[in-house]
């Protein structure tokens, strides 16, 4: 039987379900795949290790990573080459070992985009305010601009690192569809926004909490996550209860995996099944 050998780096990994997923969509197709999380705070080091971690899994022939938090943009320069989408991004949250090499790819904008066009397709998009600018909130930015954002206003921890994204995006898709705005101006970004993109960790099992104050939500305002355990944070939790739509992290989480299964294997992944997968697992107890 054909046998795959791959894994998950990042922090507070424990819960994912991205394990299950990978290995109940290779029985699907009659072949074997073992997922391993290497969990850099069980192992007692710091991210800037994802390097040593990526090369002695290359050691012990793992077929291909994923990368999550907080170690999408530290492992690039680890890295032999990067797919065209992820050298765009600057984000890497997959990993690939063949011939030798480790190639960098990029899944989350693509599971993003599906995910979005599969839960609020027909939500309005002229201003949308985003919070985080690090690796996932790159690819879920660039994935806004692709589906037809007007503009996007992005907000981070490090105002610095908003606004290189914010550069960023503007080369790529013109003047004055991505600006950057201080923590501090949250309140009037939203004030004139259609929707609201949460890109950090914050409300991950890990790392509970909202990541904004409630009083800054209305209903007229669309709120899609990135965290998927739990599948409703607080912050959802919050936006539904004075009316908001809101798109929960699950989509993304399952599509991304699915583009990855793809580039493990080389197979097509079943993703109506994957989707069930998720349905059961998320409502598992953690």
């Amino acid at each position: 039987m054909t046998s795959y050998l791959t894994g998950l780096i990042g922090s507070g990994i424990g819960p994912s379900l991205s394990p299950a997923l990978h290995e109940r969509e290779a029985d699907r197709h009659g072949v074997r795949l073992v997922y391993r999380t290497l969990d850099i705070d069980e192992l007692g080091v710091a991210p800037e290790a994802v390097g040593e971690l990526v090369r002695a899994a290359r050691r012990l022939g793992f077929d291909g990573l994923n990368i999550t938090h907080p170690c999408k943009q530290l492992v690039i320069e680890h890295l032999d080459e990067l797919a065209p989408e992820a050298a765009r991004l600057g984000a890497v949250n997959t990993v690939v070992f063949r011939g030798g090499r480790a190639v960098g790819h990029n899944t989350d904008a693509t599971g993003f985009a599906q995910s979005f066009a599969r839960g609020l397709a027909d939500a309005p998009t002229g201003d949308v305010v985003q919070l985080g600018a690090g690796g996932a909130g790159a690819a879920v930015a660039h994935a806004l601009l692709n589906l037809g954002v007007d503009r996007i206003t992005l907000v981070d921890t490090d105002p610095a690192r908003a606004a290189v994204l914010a550069a960023a995006l503007t080369a790529r898709f013109g003047a004055g569809r991505a600006v950057s705005a201080p923590s501090g101006a949250v309140a009037e970004c939203l004030a004139g926004a259609d929707g609201l993109v949460h890109a950090t960790p914050t409300g991950m099992a890990a790392h509970p909490g909202l990541p904004l104050p409630v009083g800054l939500l209305r209903p007229g305002l669309w709120v899609a996550e990135v965290v998927y355990r739990p599948l409703e944070t607080e912050l959802l939790r919050e936006a539904r209860a004075i009316g908001c739509r809101t798109l929960d992290g699950g989509g993304m989480a399952v599509f991304q995996a699915a583009d990855a299964f793809r580039l493990f294997t080389g197979l097509e992944p079943h993703t109506g099944p994957m989707l069930a997968d998720f349905g059961e697992l998320a409502t598992s107890p953690a």
